[in-house]
């Protein structure tokens, strides 16, 4: 048995105004779990625009035709709105285990000792991108899947992808000044990547927009653009950054770089010519459901590897100097914000 130590008035009025410094003084998780967590935060980032997508591809994206109620009458699906109403409403569900997984993830950032304020900032940004976007969501439906403010949501869900890869990398380095590991010349490449990247992922969104893939069974406005010329635009990108990764692989083995970086490289690589593969075959067999919600994963999994590509060209060991040690009495009683 396990004593469970006694709170007093004091503890429950320090808890009541900082709930984190109150955990962090109490619990010190170990770098595997906070980890874990931030690892379960960038699983959950892609989880959620992989439901996002089966609710479009299943014509569920106005199932709850309103928000923040599913209807005006009612915060729930009911029968009488079917499959589509349940899904789109699950998926809004899964928002909360997001934002339980965003959460856990700030928890164990602000406990781990020594403090890391720039884990928990990342922490923090997560959670603030996840309640724009689902503001933002909520707006799509209101707006009757306008495919704009639908493209503008997507691009806001692979921010938080974003934001979520640098965090779960961060918790595998220390806090010391990032040492470049690759001269320049690679690392302007890898920036050109990185741009064609976020270009590719643009257009993508315009793929959609203008595609037949509505997100409901009713008549939804479309983008007015010619739809294989954006998907054939699309294409000649996502060769192009197939080309800089070719090229990053094969500069770095000339160079003979460190094995991070080209084995990040080369897992960018399979990525690409994995998800190149769905995208012909989608094309050629005019957009089956599955196929396009698999393309959204790999185009989730196409973002984190090129991260890591970037985030792979530096080092940052531990801090060296002092650090600030957990639990102190100032900190409690200022209510500072975790």
């Amino acid at each position: 048995m396990v004593d469970v130590p006694n709170l007093t008035r004091a503890d429950a009025v320090a808890a009541a105004r900082n709930p984190l410094a109150f955990i962090a003084a109490r619990w010190t998780p170990s770098p595997a779990t906070v980890r874990r967590a931030a690892l379960a935060a960038l699983v959950m980032s892609v989880v959620i625009v992989v439901t996002g997508g089966a609710v479009r591809l299943t014509g569920s994206g106005l199932g709850c035709p309103t928000w923040p109620k599913c209807t005006e009458d009612s915060l729930t699906t009911t029968s009488a709105m079917g499959v589509h109403g349940v899904i789109e409403f699950g998926n809004r569900m899964l928002t909360y285990v997001l934002c339980a997984a965003v959460g856990w993830a700030i928890v164990a950032a602000r406990a781990e000792k020594p403090r890391r304020r720039g884990l928990t900032r990342l922490g923090w940004a997560q959670f603030w991108v996840v309640m724009g976007n689902a503001v933002l969501g909520g707006i799509v439906v209101l707006v009757g899947l306008n495919p704009y403010t639908v493209a503008a949501h997507f691009l806001l869900s692979s921010a938080l992808i974003a934001v979520a890869t640098v965090m779960w990398q961060r918790t595998r380095e220390g806090d010391g000044a990032p040492r470049p590991l690759v001269g320049k010349a690679v690392r302007q490449l890898v920036w050109f990547l990185v741009a064609a990247s976020v270009l590719l992922i643009a257009v993508g969104t315009v793929v959609t927009g203008s595609g037949p893939h509505a997100g409901d069974s009713s008549e939804v406005e479309r983008m007015p653009l010619d739809w294989e010329t954006v998907s054939k635009l699309h294409a000649v990108l996502a060769w192009i950054v197939v080309t800089l990764t070719f090229a990053l692989w094969f500069v770095l083995r000339a160079v003979d770089a460190p094995k991070e970086p080209a084995d990040r490289t080369r897992d960018l690589f399979l990525i690409l010519l994995a998800q190149g593969v769905i995208g012909y075959i989608q094309y050629f067999t005019d957009l089956p459901e599955v196929l396009v919600g698999l393309h959204m994963l790999g185009s989730g999994l196409v973002w984190i590897g090129v991260l890591r590509v970037l985030l792979a060209l530096r080092e940052r060991p531990a801090l060296t100097g002092p650090v600030e040690l957990p639990g102190q009495a100032a900190e409690m009683t200022a209510g500072t914000r975790g």
